[in-house]
């Protein structure tokens, strides 16, 4: 892949390139409704095709929080048209890497002195680059290691990118600029986070120390004397990524070990430790023949509020929806009902987040659940589908959920999803017990 030799770091130089990827996209209809004059039955299919293609080249080479949102997107499969699902999935493991020069000067100004100059061995090439930065090798001292690099601007333009994205957000995801807002923000929030490297690495370190005693899981140390806000070193991880693992045919046994690793590492962060890896894509894990699995970048972290874990917790509890005044207690913490609601209003989706619990929750209802299952997520897809028809919902002026369930819904459909693609089954989801009891309604 071509490297970069530059990236436009100034509001007006992002901008610029955003208007021009707006332009394209506005002549992709225009020439979308020109051949739909003629042929009625034309599907959006080549419309989708071309404004992925658009969007994507765009945000690949803006990087940082543009590229990041794509990212984000494109492991929301039932959210998406295929065409920019496909395209935005290359966010998860490349785009264009920066140039050699880019990534020496970045070291100059932290360090004051060049990879060849910290490092017995760097790789001139980038061999994995994404959105907020990308990875070389290095070696010192015959120690392999891995050392991520964050692209120049990413900070600094992170606010403005954001307010630029949501145009293109609102046509892909075809949802009102009241939700697209709120959305926003709570992204914003955390690609700040993401951008500092120091933050970062004291997480990184934290969090797999808790794990440690997690079995099949395997960690990077990291090294703080080689690392700063934008560079951090760690050891090398050996391991597929998803995809690549996939065409390797690993027995049933061994993608179930990983599929248990994997799941007992989301359910120990979510219950015992109360913050969360919240960037489950396949990118972020390495799968090894021999049932284990690397988890890298700590980036982004969702840390639970306490009294968010209770309430949202609650809905698996198969007690909830058998008590009326439980539910409703709990559905206006949560924020799926507003308390200026009109009667039908409250009816209708009382009924849909009883449905879509029903659904999501399905994982938690048996003491071990088959992810392999193609038919649960046609249901979830399909599910969704629905949704996003309904005039009810379409039309509505209330966004609806806590904007904590944003990263914890997300962390959840990213790891059902690995699950499901790594054909993992007879999963044991182990939880508190807490969440079988009868509950009472907290005041």
């Amino acid at each position: 892949m071509k490297s970069q030799k530059n990236i436009p770091t100034g509001k007006i130089q992002r901008a610029t390139r955003f208007v021009a990827t707006g332009v394209k996209v506005g002549g992709n209809y225009i020439k979308h409704y020109a051949k739909k004059a003629f042929n009625k039955d034309l599907s959006k299919d080549e419309l989708h095709e071309d404004n992925a293609r658009d969007i994507y080249d765009a945000l690949s080479n803006l990087k940082g929080s543009a590229l990041k949102v794509a990212q984000m997107m494109s492991m929301d499969k039932n959210m998406l048209p295929k065409a920019y699902t496909n395209r935005f999935t290359m966010s998860q493991y490349s785009a264009p890497p920066l140039s050699g020069p880019l990534v020496a000067k970045t070291f100059k100004q932290y360090f004051g002195k060049t990879p060849s100059e910290i490092y017995d061995k760097f790789s001139k090439e980038a061999v994995n680059a994404a959105s907020i930065g990308q990875v070389h090798s290095a070696e010192i001292n015959g120690k392999k290691l891995a050392v991520k690099i964050q692209y120049p601007g990413v900070a600094d333009s992170v606010s403005s990118d954001l307010k630029m994205v949501k145009p293109f957000a609102s046509i892909i995801l075809g949802l009102p600029d009241k939700d697209i807002d709120k959305y926003l923000s709570e992204v914003e929030s955390k690609l700040m986070e993401e951008t500092d490297y120091e933050l970062e690495l004291r997480r990184s370190v934290e969090i797999s120390k808790a794990c440690a005693h997690i079995p099949h899981l395997v960690f990077s140390n990291y090294y703080p004397e080689y690392s700063s806000k934008k560079i951090l070193t760690m050891d090398w991880l050996e391991g597929k990524h998803l995809k690549e693992f996939m065409q390797t045919n690993p027995s049933d046994e061994v993608r179930n070990q990983i599929g248990q690793a994997l799941w007992n590492f989301y359910d120990f962060q979510m219950h015992t430790l109360k913050e969360v890896h919240a960037d489950p894509h396949p990118g972020n894990f390495l799968m090894r023949e021999d049932g284990t699995l690397g988890i890298i970048d700590f980036g982004c972290i969702k840390e639970i509020p306490s009294d968010f874990y209770k309430d949202f917790f609650m809905v698996i509890n198969p007690h909830l929806l058998k008590d009326e005044e439980m539910m409703m207690d709990n559905f206006y913490k949560m924020e799926f009902l507003n308390k200026n609601d009109k009667p039908e209003e409250v009816a209708f989706y009382t009924e849909v987040f009883k449905k879509m619990i029903g659904l999501l929750c399905r994982p938690f209802r048996s003491e071990y659940f088959n992810f392999s299952d193609d038919e649960y997520f046609k249901e979830i897809f399909e599910f969704g589908e629905r949704l996003s028809t309904m005039p009810e919902i379409r039309n509505s002026k209330e966004a609806r959920g806590s904007k904590h369930s944003l990263y914890i819904n997300r962390t959840y459909f990213g790891l059902y999803s690995i699950l499901n693609e790594l054909k993992a089954n007879n999963i044991k989801t182990i939880r508190p017990a807490w969440l079988d009891e009868p509950l009472e309604v907290s005041q």
